[in-house]
């Protein structure tokens, strides 16, 4: 006999919210859930997270395209078109693929990210920042240049 090795459980419409001294810190979103026996989920039909500040101000948001929960490893990981925005700092990010640790509250890849803010655009590839995405760091920098006034996206 083989082995069932496909989702042991489906939730739709997922709305979880992290907590900390009853004000929300985090807020996950996403349209479907598969749930599997080694505790992994998946968000085949996108994933957004959003951090807020201790005011529950919106800061942050990370959006995916597919998302992943990997158990063993604590991680999420985002994949397909990958946009991260700090608000309050105007920056973004995109990439192909970005890890979230909750525990250690980093981001990271090591695919190519492009870094956007009003000043200036960086092109790299491999970056770590913290999960609000105030500090970041890139680890090989390919292009940057600052951005004319004016200019699209």
């Amino acid at each position: 006999m083989e082995s069932y090795l496909g989702p042991t459980g489906i939730a739709y419409d997922v709305d979880l919210f992290h907590s900390d001294s009853t004000r929300i810190k985090i807020n996950l979103k996403a349209k479907k859930q598969l749930e599997f026996s080694s505790g992994d989920y998946e968000f085949p039909e996108g994933i957004e997270i959003f951090f807020y500040n201790d005011n529950e101000e919106l800061t942050t948001t990370i959006r995916a395209d597919r998302g992943y929960y990997i158990r063993k490893d604590g991680v999420y990981r985002g994949e397909g078109d990958v946009q991260v925005e700090n608000l309050e700092k105007q920056q973004k990010l995109a990439s192909e693929e970005l890890f979230w640790n909750p525990v250690t509250k980093k981001i990271y890849t090591e695919k190519f990210v492009t870094i956007q803010d009003p000043q200036r655009l960086i092109k790299g590839t491999g970056m770590e920042a913290d999960e609000s995405f105030s500090e970041y760091e890139i680890k090989k920098v390919i292009d940057s240049r600052t951005v004319i006034p004016g200019e699209e996206n």
